[in-house]
């Protein structure tokens, strides 16, 4: 069985991963990995926290050799901001310490009003700490090893920013192919297709940084190459299109999500809102002249690019904070500031691609199987062979 855990907080002293599941004797990057999170780490509109810290993966357990061994793999990413924090999350009690660093005023949008009533806290630290999205640098380090088991089978994901702060891109760059995604440069900070629209999305996140305002955006994030009968019809909680949507909404900041055109569709006829069935007999397979079904269907691949969009709202940390209240005093008072970003949304692209990879890879593996690459490898050319006989 596919699985991961993370541990670690935002300022402590590293992220912690255990990745459990993925077959003996796949190759590993290292630093294809270390790229990843990289590209995580740029993006216009990041704030001073990308200056800090250089991610970088250290793997403890799992590989060896450059190859996985079929056991646990274990990695962890240091905080290179631990060290100014050493004392203020140090876990043996220091008298006096813990209240100056605490925080009673809890941020609009934020996880700190409903956590701290959660767990019955005084001090929003020991909410915001793990609530804060540094979390997600250890899922895209998952989805990178993800990424290099999809890549043996010629899957391939990319991700393009479609809006920032109402600013679009125009009609033409919104359904871009996957080929397209895949030319963006990696270190791209605004990750758009769109030039004359990269330009107004700059000077949006720039007006707002000035206002010591924040901007959400919308992401596509596509996968090629998906083969069919991945996910399943028979329970709702195999059902694929519903893993990819708990997948991307536990993204920080992430609102809502959309497979293919599902917005549009459900405003049309049910003639103008499905993809049409054919038949090519010199490739023996089955296709599709349009994709409105975002490559899903009852739950199931069916052999059509994945496609799938995300919505986020702005960071609600604002230099410019709302009106909240004091949880101690119970005063009024402006919302607490942590160092912060203007704007998620181009790192928030390479993290939605991660989840892809991370919500194809249980289904995948639970299709082919096998405790070596080359037994899960031999179990895809068959299933690949069965649709050619079909």
């Amino acid at each position: 069985m596919f699985r991961f855990l993370t541990s670690g907080e935002s300022h402590g002293k590293c992220l912690i991963v255990i990745l459990e599941g993925l077959p003996a004797g796949l190759p590993v990057d290292e630093q294809a990995v270390n790229l990843q999170l990289q590209r995580r780490q740029g993006g216009y509109g990041r704030g001073d926290r990308m200056r800090i810290e250089k991610d970088a993966v250290e793997i403890t357990s799992g590989v060896r050799d450059g190859l996985t061994m079929g056991s646990p793999i274990s990695f962890l990413i240091q905080n290179k901001d631990w060290k100014q924090w050493e004392i203020p999350m140090s876990s043996t009690a220091i008298p006096g310490n813990a209240s100056k660093h605490s925080v009673t005023r809890p941020r609009p949008g934020h996880a700190d009003m409903a956590g701290v009533l959660k767990f019955q806290l005084h001090d929003i630290r020991n909410v915001l700490e793990r609530a804060s999205a540094r979390e997600t640098a250890a899922r895209v380090a998952v989805g990178a090893f993800c990424r290099q088991l999809l890549g043996q089978f010629a899957i391939q994901i990319g991700s393009h920013v479609l809006e920032i702060g109402g600013e679009r891109v125009s009609k033409k760059f919104e359904s871009a192919s996957g080929e397209d995604l895949f030319r963006i440069n990696p270190n791209s900070q605004l990750r758009c297709l769109d030039h004359a629209a990269e330009k107004r999305m700059q000077a949006r996140i720039d007006r707002a940084t000035r206002e010591g305002d924040t901007v959400g955006g919308v992401i596509e994030v596509v996968g090629t190459s998906i083969p069919v009968g991945l996910g399943s019809c028979s329970q709702w909680d195999r059902k694929l299109d519903g893993l990819i949507a708990q997948a991307m909404m536990s993204i920080h900041a992430v609102k809502a999500v959309e497979i293919g055109s599902g917005i549009e569709s459900a405003r049309k006829s049910g003639s103008a809102a499905h993809d049409e069935i054919f038949y090519d007999g010199g490739k023996r397979r089955f296709f599709r002249k349009t994709n409105r079904a975002g490559g899903l269907e009852g739950g199931i691949t069916n052999g059509s690019d994945l496609r799938v969009r995300i919505f986020l709202k702005p960071v609600p940390t604002l230099r410019n904070p709302l009106a909240s209240i004091d949880i101690v005093s119970k005063a009024g008072a402006e919302a607490a500031y942590e160092r912060s970003d203007t704007c998620i949304v181009p790192a928030a692209a390479v993290i939605s691609e991660a989840m892809l990879a991370i919500a194809l890879t249980g289904p995948f593996l639970e299709k082919f199987g096998g405790d070596s690459l080359r037994e899960t490898k031999q179990n895809f050319a068959s299933y690949q062979k069965l649709l050619d006989e079909y």
